[in-house]
């Protein structure tokens, strides 16, 4: 008698609303309501909005249910939604993360260059944080971007850095690449 394999069935719900507070509340709510499971969420401000992106798990039926309770919600409390069925992430027990630092003077294209590098070297990113500020000093616009990256199986890391650290310098990038370390709460 063979034991049917039972896979894990996923829903990626982005989110843009103008309260942040609410739009987390809403969406959570709607998952457990509907037996569902948040495995993960991300929530980040970008003017007035809110973008929330919420992985949420559990059988097809639940997902479904879900699914179609959003078009409603998202009316009745004045934010967008897009929705996508997901499978697992795909385990890469070989793989090792890494984080890139990189500070600079704020130039349109820089998002794109250091993804163009990762992308020329097989590197998969796995996070991108980006933010600008004014320098209080002179009034310049700055850029800091955080980028967690995963470096494939094999990949010889010496290497790597310097070839990372070559292309910062000629973009004049203040930037270092380590291996990420988990957050130990103080």
């Amino acid at each position: 008698m063979s034991t049917p394999i039972v896979r894990e069935q996923f829903l990626v719900i982005s989110a843009l609303g103008t309260n942040p507070m609410e739009l987390t509340n809403v969406l959570c709510r709607a998952a457990h309501e509907n037996r569902c499971a948040v495995i993960s969420t991300r929530l980040s401000r970008h003017g007035e909005y809110s973008a929330l992106v919420v992985q949420a798990s559990g059988n097809w039926d639940a997902l479904a249910r879900l699914e179609a309770s959003l078009p409603a919600l998202s009316k009745k409390h004045a934010f967008t939604v897009s929705v996508v069925r997901s499978a697992a992430a795909e385990t890469r027990p070989q793989a090792l993360p890494y984080v890139a630092y990189v500070s600079s003077v704020y130039r349109p294209d820089i998002l794109n260059e250091l993804c163009q590098f990762f992308l020329d070297h097989h590197v998969e990113l796995e996070n991108l944080t980006c933010d600008t500020y004014q320098a209080p000093q002179t009034g310049g616009t700055m850029l800091t971007a955080t980028l967690t990256v995963t470096l494939p199986a094999g990949t010889q890391i010496s290497w790597l850095r310097d070839q990372f650290l070559d292309f910062a310098d000629a973009l004049n990038l203040d930037a270092l690449i380590e291996p990420w370390r988990p957050q130990t709460p103080a």
